[in-house]
């Protein structure tokens, strides 16, 4: 893992194409801005783990099951 400190209205830039602005901080809490293309998507950690969640039920055995008795 790469550590970075930046200050407010600062940034870093990843891959040529991703900005990532620090637009405030009060406190402990800092808000960030991420200037990325569409086609990329960018997700909170706890959603992202939320999705891959859902993702292995919808491919666990019971989900298979489920759809072999949907499609007969």
């Amino acid at each position: 893992m790469l550590a970075l400190s930046r200050k407010k209205n600062e940034a870093l830039i990843i891959n040529n194409n991703i900005e990532i602005s620090v637009l405030e901080i009060k406190g402990e809490q800092v808000k960030l801005g991420i200037s990325a293309p569409k086609e990329i998507p960018v997700y909170r950690k706890e959603v992202y783990l939320q999705i891959q969640e859902a993702n292995q039920e919808s491919v666990s055995m019971d989900g298979l099951e489920a759809l072999k008795n949907l499609l007969g």
